[in-house]
């Protein structure tokens, strides 16, 4: 399983992202995929998770990010994304996605594979 995180970089607070993780083919069908982020010095903070049955995507998300991040895919494409929206000074993290087990899980603990990260720095 190999995961590619991309699509951060500087934008204004109030401002949107879409964050992208590319993987290998079948991964978004056998595992489910979390996005977490972390503050240097910090251990990794879960933000989302889903787990696709057919185009059906069960989903959780963090309570602090509810209502601002929002997971999708684009199945032709191999590629989940994470929609942040009302960005603020203290999203500024490195952002990563990570392919799990058979269940949605918030724990970092329970997914195997990680990609890179990628930096997302929100300008106040």
């Amino acid at each position: 399983v190999q995961l590619q995180a991309s699509g951060g970089g500087l934008v204004q607070a109030g401002g949107s992202l879409r964050l992208s993780c590319a993987a290998s083919l079948h991964t978004f069908s056998n595992y489910s995929i979390g996005w977490f982020r972390q503050y240097p010095g910090k251990e990794r903070e879960f933000l989302a998770a889903v787990k696709w049955s057919g185009s059906v995507g069960s989903t959780t998300y963090a309570d602090s990010v509810k209502g601002r991040f929002t997971i999708s895919r684009d199945k032709d494409k191999n590629t989940e994304y994470l929609q942040i929206d009302s960005l603020k000074p203290e999203d500024t993290a490195v952002y990563y996605c990570a392919a799990g087990g058979a269940y949605l899980s918030t724990s970092s603990r329970d997914y195997a594979y990680w990609g890179q990260g990628t930096l997302v720095t929100v300008s106040s």
